[in-house]
């Protein structure tokens, strides 16, 4: 039988710590389990969210009118290096400990605060390497219940893109082929020490807000020239350690967020030309 929880909120499934009231909320442990919620969605007709470690996604101060699904789908399956792995298993653990049994490919991942399933989802990338690039298959469950396993080759992913952003349903599980390596584990710990020197990490945050409009003038750089780290508004503030990090100084809200999010672009066309896009998620907005 189906659990749904009430009077939840958005905020509390949020790397920034923002996000309004959740009209009803509900686990998935497994592949029946996310079955049975998508029969029920379909009967009662009702809007529904799928809900990982709540990073890259801004929520609306209004909330969500409908059902929010946290993915706890998170077996780890090993054989040799080859791994499987559910949704809802953290991407960064799964760097870490891919480079501590030798394999190469997923380094970056160490520290990316998301699901196995949202980095798919978005195509995660850092430090020049991308998810799809070690991929090799992914399992996906359709709103009205069919299964499907796709082979990398039959889908699409692009910057922060992938098919699954025009399909209904949930990344139920991936499988990846890494490679062995001795400097993986090297590799994987100078990245974190980076990451941690270079990045807001320990604040609230959603990772960077903009797409990198070329390689050679990323968001952060424009709006560093710009002026613009550690402008504010309300409780919003640009990071002064990276400029295209926006972290929540205080009682934050998205009406905040999108302001200085406005600022900027506007700022940074007027200066340099450059149109900024956000590479976050907005959920909930209309």
């Amino acid at each position: 039988m189906l659990s749904l929880q009430q009077g939840r909120s958005l905020k509390e499934f949020s790397t920034f710590g923002i996000g309004g009231p959740i009209h009803l909320l509900t686990e998935a442990r497994s592949l029946s389990e996310m079955q049975e919620i998508f029969q029920w969605i379909q009967r009662e007709k009702i809007p529904f969210l799928i809900l990982g470690k709540g990073s890259n996604c801004l929520f609306d101060d209004r909330g969500f009118d409908g059902l929010a699904i946290i993915n706890k789908i998170d077996f780890c399956h090993w054989a040799g290096n080859e791994v499987s792995v559910g949704s809802g298993y953290s991407f960064s653990l799964l760097g870490v400990q891919s480079a501590r049994k030798g394999f190469a490919g997923l380094e970056f991942a160490s520290g990316i605060p998301a699901t196995v399933g949202g980095a798919v989802f978005m195509n995660a990338g850092a430090n020049g390497s991308e998810t799809w690039q070690v991929l090799r298959s992914i399992q996906f469950l359709s709103l009205e219940g069919e299964f499907y396993d796709y082979p990398k080759e039959e889908l699409e992913f692009g910057y922060r893109y992938s098919s699954f952003q025009k399909k209904m349903g949930v990344i139920v599980s991936a499988a990846f082929t890494l490679s062995p390596s001795k400097e993986a584990r090297a590799r994987q710990l100078a990245i974190v020490e980076t990451r941690l020197s270079t990045q807001p990490y320990r604040e609230k945050s959603i990772g960077c807000i903009f797409r990198n409009p070329s390689p050679e003038k990323p968001a952060g750089l424009l709006i560093d020239q710009c002026g613009l780290k550690g402008a504010q508004i309300g409780g919003a503030k640009i990071s002064p350690v990276h400029a295209n990090f926006m972290i929540n100084s205080g009682d934050a809200s998205a009406k905040d967020v999108l302001d200085l999010i406005q600022m900027v672009q506007e700022r940074v066309r007027e200066q340099t030309g450059w149109h900024l896009e956000p590479e976050i998620r907005m959920i909930g907005f209309s």
